[in-house]
């Protein structure tokens, strides 16, 4: 009785030994197979990652000793991560290729001049745009981005913004007052209800183009941007223009096409620099016919310009004291 006892402990323990084994073996097995997918994945991996670098390698050039990195009308929804092997690039000129984001990866080229992803997918600009402080200009035009982060007040080499035709951004967060050097703001065709306070406070600032928004008024303290030379409000609300707007010195152009202008202020003659400026398609009150022209395209050109401007001003101003006429003709029809 004893000894068929032990026989079977014995037998228990063999076979349970034995599992044990066939287990260790079915496990060793399995981790070797998984070791050879990981790397064989890994060295997949490894020549795709070769393979992006070398096609993205073809599409670097040097143009007056600047690396720009020119990719146009492929389809590169995504930048893969070996493009950070080429970070001596100091332009990237990537458009219509669908991409839909800004790698973060993109703080490693600290050396980028121009970031021009104009025409493409992108809805988010990410934090890290901050750490390009050489960046002077960025390009995001077409695209779908809404809002525009604090950071980029921190790239304080910038001097050319376009987001025109984003159709969402409607803010500007009062970081970008630290854009000292921005001379170029481009927000055509977004969702302003008023020019942002920050704009004010820049400057630099040349050249600003806010028409397609939905600005119903102008801000009364206008003239702080004492460098502005060119200011477009076209496609907007607009209804009336405040005195302070005859303090930008050196405002040359001025185009307020499509708004909802009944008439045109006279202190904008007190603008002495101001050599082009556009009210076509406003309900203004007055009509205004001026001599003819001996070139057409002249005619075309003067007919809401500066001779229009000071033609209606002066018929607005003699007819002040018993209000404006339904209509009224100067010069030749």
């Amino acid at each position: 009785m004893t000894a068929a006892l032990c026989f079977g402990s014995i037998s228990g323990m063999r076979a349970l030994w034995e599992g044990r084994i066939q287990k260790h073996q079915e496990e060793l097995k399995a981790e070797q197979e998984q070791r050879k997918k990981v790397a064989v994945g890994e060295i997949s991996h490894l020549w795709e990652n070769r393979v992006q670098l070398s096609k993205l390698k073809e599409k670097v050039c040097n143009e007056d000793g600047r690396l720009i990195l020119r990719i146009e009308k492929e389809e590169w929804k995504t930048l893969p991560a070996c493009l950070v092997k080429i970070q001596q690039l100091q332009e990237w000129q990537i458009h219509r290729t669908g991409l839909t984001i800004i790698p973060t990866f993109i703080a490693n080229f600290t050396n980028l001049l121009v970031l021009d992803l104009s025409r493409n997918q992108i809805s988010t600009i990410p934090r890290e745009i901050g750490r390009l402080t050489k960046l002077r200009e960025l390009l995001l035009s077409y695209n779908r981005i809404s809002k525009v982060p604090v950071e980029l007040g921190s790239c304080e080499s910038l001097e050319r913004l376009d987001l025109a035709v984003n159709r969402d951004i409607s803010e500007l967060p009062s970081q970008l007052s630290s854009l000292k050097h921005l001379f170029h703001l481009d927000l055509n065709m977004n969702q302003f209800i008023s020019i942002p306070s920050v704009v004010l406070e820049l400057p630099a600032l040349e050249w600003l183009d806010m028409g397609s928004n939905k600005l119903q008024e102008l801000p009364p303290n206008i003239d702080r941007m004492q460098s502005l030379q060119a200011l477009w409000l076209q496609r907007n609300e607009i209804s009336q223009l405040p005195d302070s707007i005859a303090g930008l010195r050196n405002l040359s152009t001025l185009v307020l096409s499509n708004n909802k202008m009944r008439g045109i202020p006279p202190c904008l003659q007190r603008l002495q620099n101001l050599r082009f400026v556009n009210f076509r398609d406003n309900p203004l009150e007055l009509e205004v016919i001026l001599s003819p022209c001996e070139e057409e395209a002249e005619d075309e050109r003067e007919l809401f310009g500066l001779q229009f401007m000071n033609k209606y001003i002066e018929m607005s101003l003699s007819s002040g004291d018993t209000g404006h006429p339904d209509a009224a003709q100067v010069g030749q029809s």
